[in-house]
């Protein structure tokens, strides 16, 4: 899969070090990966779950570090593409304010 973009990734383990290398781990797995379904990414990452946001869009909300972040990723599988459009804190995840901006 191709990953859009890595400095999201970047920018956040920038702010919050100890996401580096769960985000690393995350990335590198998903770049080697052959999706073609979301049973395929909860082959890959069991604790990922699916929302609906307000645009009427799904996205998967992946688990990072332990609980401790979320990653939330809109997947293309027919190009291949995972967008990495936020990584939250587990309480901004919370807030839900994230759906409502998506």
């Amino acid at each position: 899969m191709r990953v859009i973009k890595r400095k999201t990734l970047e920018e956040f383990w920038m702010k919050h070090p100890t996401a580096r290398n769960p985000l690393v781990e995350w990335y590198d797995k998903t770049r080697n990966a052959t999706w073609t379904k979301f049973a395929d990414v909860k082959m890959t990452f069991g604790q990922t779950d699916q929302a609906y946001v307000n645009s009427g869009h799904n996205v998967c909300v992946f688990d990072i570090g332990g609980n401790k972040f979320r990653l939330i990723a809109a997947i293309h599988y027919n190009t291949r593409i995972v967008f990495a459009l936020r990584i939250l804190t587990h309480r901004e995840y919370d807030s839900e304010k994230w759906k409502r901006d998506l």
